[in-house]
C-alpha cells in the first residue's frame, strides 16, 4: 500500500457522545469494474457504473440526512486507500469500515497503522461469499477480531441466515468486542420465510455488544414487485432482539437502487418507526450509529 497517496485531514474533533442529526450507516463508493464487481447480476445492471461522493451527497441533502458510514466493497487494502481518501476529501462522510487479513500473522502491525486514521472505524470481512460457512470460527480469524478492540475497532458481520448460528458462536466469546449485523443477515424477503432466520435473530437478545443495520432490505425481496408491508415482520423481528438503542439506519446506497430509489429505502424504515417516541427514532436515525462507531462529527 502507498502510504503517501493517503491524504490526511485536520485534526478532528473528539467523538461525538450527543445527537449528529441523520446518519446514514451504511452506504458505498465504487469505480465499476466489470471482473472485480462481477457480484453485481443482471437484476442490478443499473448500478454498472461508477458511484462517487459527487453523487452521493446531493441525494443525502435530498432526504435530510447529515452524514454516513462509508463500507467497503473489494477485500484490499488498496480499497482501504481508496475510501480513506475519499473520506478525507469530503465532511459528509464520517466514518470508514475498511477490510484487513484478521488471519494474517502481522494483523496487528496493521491494525496499530489504521490506527493512525482517525475516520478508519472498523473493518468487515464478506463472509456471506465464504465457501467456508463458518470461517470466522477458524483460530486464526477469531485472533484477529480479539485484536480489534485494543485499538478501538468495530465489526460489521455480513452474513446470510445458514451463518447466524455460527455469528452467534462468535459474538459470545467476545463480549467486549463491538459488533453489528449488517442487513438483518439478509432473510428471505422475496420468498415470506421468517421462521428459523426468526429464531436465529431473537438468539442475539442477551448480548448488548451485538447491534444490527436495518439496511440492504430491498434487495432480498421482489426487486420490482416490493410492497413497504413486506418488511414489517422482520422489522418487527429486529425491535424484538435488539430493542431500539441497537438498531441503525443503513440505506446500503448504490446496491439499494437495484430495487428502490434512496428515498423509497428511507421511507420504508422511517414509516415503520413512525409511530416510535422521538428520542427512539433518534437513536435509530443517528444516535446509535454515532455511539457505536464514535463518529468524529
Amino acid at each position: 500500500m502507498n502510504t503517501s497517496e493517503i491524504i490526511f485531514t485536520e485534526p478532528l474533533k473528539s467523538p461525538a457522545s450527543g445527537d449528529g442529526g441523520i446518519i446514514d450507516a451504511h452506504q458505498h463508493f465504487w469505480k465499476y469494474d466489470a471482473q472485480r464487481h462481477a457480484w453485481i447480476n443482471e437484476d442490478m445492471k443499473n448500478i454498472r457504473r461508477d458511484f462517487m461522493p459527487e453523487d452521493l451527497y446531493p441525494v443525502l441533502q435530498q432526504n435530510g440526512v447529515d452524514g454516513c458510514v462509508l463500507v467497503q466493497v473489494d477485500q484490499t487494502e488498496e480499497e482501504n486507500e481508496f475510501q480513506l481518501n475519499n473520506a478525507a476529501s469530503f465532511d459528509f462522510i464520517k466514518g470508514v469500515v475498511g477490510w484487513v487479513d484478521l488471519q494474517a500473522e502481522n494483523v496487528e502491525e496493521r491494525l496499530a497503522w489504521y490506527g493512525d486514521f482517525k475516520k478508519m472505524r472498523g473493518f468487515r470481512h464478506i463472509l456471506q461469499g465464504e465457501a467456508d460457512r463458518a470461517l470466522m470460527l477458524k483460530p486464526a480469524f477469531k485472533r484477529g477480531i480479539s485484536l480489534l478492540d485494543k485499538y478501538g475497532f468495530t465489526y460489521d458481520i455480513l452474513i446470510y441466515p445458514d451463518q447466524l448460528k455460527h455469528a452467534l458462536e462468535l459474538v459470545a466469546e467476545f463480549p467486549h468486542q463491538r459488533f453489528v449485523i449488517d442487513h438483518i443477515a439478509k432473510p428471505y424477503i422475496k420468498d415470506k420465510k421468517i421462521e428459523g432466520w426468526r429464531e436465529d435473530i431473537l438468539a442475539f437478545k442477551p448480548y448488548a455488544n451485538v447491534s444490527v443495520k436495518v439496511s440492504g432490505m430491498v434487495t432480498e425481496a421482489h426487486f420490482k414487485g416490493w410492497k413497504p408491508q413486506d418488511f414489517t415482520p422482520y422489522l418487527d423481528t429486529v425491535v424484538e432482539a435488539f430493542g431500539t438503542q441497537r438498531i441503525m439506519y443503513g440505506s446500503d446506497w448504490p446496491v439499494c437502487l437495484a430495487a428502490a430509489s434512496y428515498g423509497q429505502m428511507m421511507a420504508i424504515v422511517k414509516d415503520y418507526f413512525a409511530s416510535f417516541s422521538k428520542s427512539e427514532q433518534a437513536a435509530v436515525f443517528g444516535g446509535n450509529a454515532t455511539q457505536f462507531y464514535q463518529l468524529f462529527l
